[in-house]
């Protein structure tokens, strides 16, 4: 039998990989981080443990790529969704739909996005991974398209107020409901709230009054707070 090519190995590497993210995001979002082994993970994912060790220094950063992984895949499907923005506003519908997609992954996910904040904000802090820069590069991108002439500024103010909505949507106890929160992000981008894809539970504006009540400031593409 022939060896196997470069790429092919390539292949299964990356494939292993995956699965292994996979397998974390399941089992953390069912059982909790601590409830969570490295054998478990190898196990549902189908592979042998010492591959666990390979590709990954432990379980945290494993949890972190796995979330951002989640977080990118989410984020780029949200984006491509039919019908694809086009014309002038097309930059403001896909902010839109960046915006939406991180609500309503936390908001349909969270105890593993509580796991992976409370990780962040611990010693390790946060982890540059594959993952997180194919996530970095998709929030860049939809800073550029909204027409902001320094997505290097830019694009860290998004993320960091995308983590600020995140926070309070999680806070046991005593959570922000995610319609006001999204109201916030959207007010502070001059974005229609009826752009993206809006939550089931938000009712769409039925008169004038309330549609001038939701009416948006003027769009800031570089925000000063």
């Amino acid at each position: 039998m022939s060896p196997r090519s470069a790429s092919v190995n390539e292949e299964l590497r990356r494939r292993s990989r995956e699965r292994l993210l996979q397998a974390t995001v399941d089992l953390v979002g069912e059982r909790g981080y601590d409830a969570t082994t490295l054998g478990d993970i190898a196990l549902r994912a189908g592979t042998a443990r010492g591959l666990v060790s390979y590709y990954f220094p432990g379980k945290r950063q494993l949890l972190q790529s796995a979330v951002h992984r989640l977080m990118h895949l989410t984020l780029q499907e949200a984006l491509e969704r039919e019908p694809r923005p086009e014309g002038p506003d097309a930059g403001r519908e896909l902010m839109a739909r960046a915006i939406d997609a991180i609500l309503g992954l936390t908001r349909d996910h969270p105890l593993l996005m509580r796991t992976h904040m409370a990780g962040i904000l611990t010693a390790d802090g946060f982890i540059r991974c594959p993952e997180q820069q194919r996530l970095a590069h998709l929030l860049r991108e939809t800073v550029i398209a909204y027409g902001s002439p320094e997505p290097d500024t830019d694009y860290p103010l998004l993320r960091a107020l995308l983590m600020g909505a995140v926070v309070p949507l999680l806070l046991p106890g005593a959570p922000t409901p995610l319609p006001r929160l999204r109201a916030e992000l959207f007010q502070r981008y001059g974005l229609d709230r009826e752009s993206g894809f809006p939550p089931a539970d938000i009712p769409p504006a039925e008169g004038p009054a309330e549609a001038s009540a939701a009416e948006p400031r003027e769009a800031e593409p570089r925000g000063d707070v």
